[in-house]
């Protein structure tokens, strides 16, 4: 048994089983395969992802406590100079935004758990970040949001 990933003409991929190669010749020349989304029968292969396990014998580069610090510094520094601190006013700032009535652009600051659960019913795109505040290492709910 082989399986081949696929693909339609329409861009769908799925995967198929075969007996072996000539298999899925024979039934793809037979106009026998088709995709299950679409019911297209054009179809032909792709390449497959695959991975090859290293052997534990290599060295692989980690992440030591000071590079992750490091990151976390530029992401601060690049998030104080790109968007504006709305502060509380987050969730209010973010829905002008949406809806127009404020001119697109980076916006950070907090917002309660009530205002993240209708700015996701509005539609509005943001992520939290964890606050670089030193509160944040006693209260994990501290975080900043941005859009």
């Amino acid at each position: 048994m082989i399986v081949f990933d696929l693909q339609c003409a329409n861009g769908h991929r799925f995967e198929g089983w075969f007996e072996d190669s000539l298999a899925y010749q024979d039934q793809k020349e037979r106009s026998l395969i088709s995709c299950p989304v679409c019911n297209n029968n054009s179809v032909s292969k792709i390449p497959s992802t695959f991975a090859i396990k290293s052997s534990s014998g290599i060295n692989k580069p980690s992440l030591v406590r000071e590079d992750i610090e490091k990151i976390g510094s530029k992401i601060a520094d690049f998030m104080d100079k790109n968007f504006d601190n709305v502060g509380c006013d987050f969730a209010k700032e973010a829905l002008k935004i949406h809806y127009g009535a404020s001119e697109p652009r980076n916006i950070r600051g907090v917002s309660t758990p009530e205002e993240e659960k209708t700015l996701k019913q509005e539609g509005v795109q943001f992520f939290k970040f964890p606050s670089s505040s030193s509160q944040s290492d006693t209260d994990p709910s501290d975080t900043d949001n941005f859009q």
